[in-house]
């Protein structure tokens, strides 16, 4: 089995169907399906998926399962095993604690819950933490960012916060207050563009500070975008399957990543969704090499970059390249 690093993953997106039967008896929740097979229909996206707002429809019941200490807590703790159990030997799992307080737990209340999940896993990660794009809710994104500060540490809990949402009702444009104010706090931070949204969002993000770009796949709409991304060596969180699901590229047979490579920008490879997707970080590079080529060293290469990406300490990431034989 290969071994990964996974730096794009959202916590309610890998909830699997196994995961969610386990969340379900800890909190005795009656679940919507009675059969794997009907609860899979649920939790994963269908191949006719239209756009980014239908795939974001999936992730209903597996926030639901995560409203309380616990379920919060053995969400972490399961999905970091799951994804240990695939090969991945670092994780960077986010998600975004407003959305988690319909039960009146406090954002910090989560997010403790959370790195108590993190902290029982034997997988390697760290935890992001995403403010949403959205309407009136300016004051939630403001509390994420005061309790990703009071818990943020350079390795072992939280290291960034993000912007997760519907990028193209919700333009970058609009948030520039929100990470200048992360900047100030010096708080380190990626963020969803050039997703659903332009090239343009991307370079609102790198306008901003973001040390690194979630997706970022429209930047071939500007090229100036591209060398931008390129000079400021500002990684791309890029996730193929992801992308074909969601229609961020319409024809996937020109999917730039192994272009992005070519040019010396710093691709990653993340699963996004596992889950919902149904699929593994191993799935992804199979992917890459079935339909466009991706060769061994230019693996590593992927690998590599995510490594030097990561929110961690050099001591980590050198402990990473180690075991990777980097």
């Amino acid at each position: 089995m290969g071994k990964y690093i996974e730096l794009h993953l959202h916590l309610d997106g890998a909830i699997t169907v196994d995961i969610a039967k386990k969340l379900a008896k800890l909190q005795k929740i009656v679940l919507p399906g009675t059969t794997d097979e009907e609860l899979e229909k649920i939790l994963t996206v269908p191949e006719d998926c239209n756009s980014l707002n239908d795939f974001l429809d999936c992730f209903g019941l597996p926030l639901a399962l995560m409203q309380t200490r616990k379920g919060i807590s053995e969400a972490v703790r399961l999905v970091a095993e799951n994804i240990k159990s695939q090969g991945v030997i670092y994780a960077e799992i986010r998600f975004a604690p407003q959305l988690h307080t319909r039960k009146g737990l406090t954002q910090e209340e989560v997010v403790l819950a959370a790195l108590e999940g993190m902290k029982r896993s034997e997988l390697k990660s760290n935890l992001i933490l995403c403010c949403m794009r959205g309407e009136g809710n300016e004051p939630d994104n403001e509390e994420t960012l005061k309790v990703a500060k009071r818990y943020l540490v350079k390795d072992g809990g939280v290291v960034a916060v993000d912007l997760a949402g519907a990028e193209g009702v919700y333009p970058t444009s609009l948030y520039e207050g929100l990470f200048r104010k992360a900047a100030e706090m010096e708080i380190p931070f990626t963020i969803h563009a050039g997703e659903a949204g332009s090239a343009d969002s991307v370079r609102s993000a790198i306008q901003y500070g973001a040390s690194r770009i979630g997706h970022g796949v429209r930047i071939f709409e500007d090229p100036e975008v591209v060398e931008m991304i390129r000079l400021k060596e500002i990684p791309l969180e890029m996730c193929p399957t992801s992308n074909r699901i969601t229609k961020a590229i319409s024809d996937m047979s020109s999917y730039p990543l192994m272009d992005y490579l070519k040019k010396g920008i710093k691709v990653t490879v993340n699963t996004d969704d596992m889950g919902i997707e149904n699929i593994t970080l191993a799935d992804e590079f199979e992917y890459l090499k079935d339909s466009f080529g991706l060769t061994d060293e230019q693996e590593k290469d992927i690998l590599k970059n995510s490594i030097e990406a990561a929110f961690t300490t050099d001591k980590v990431k050198g402990e990473l390249k180690k075991e990777l034989g980097l």
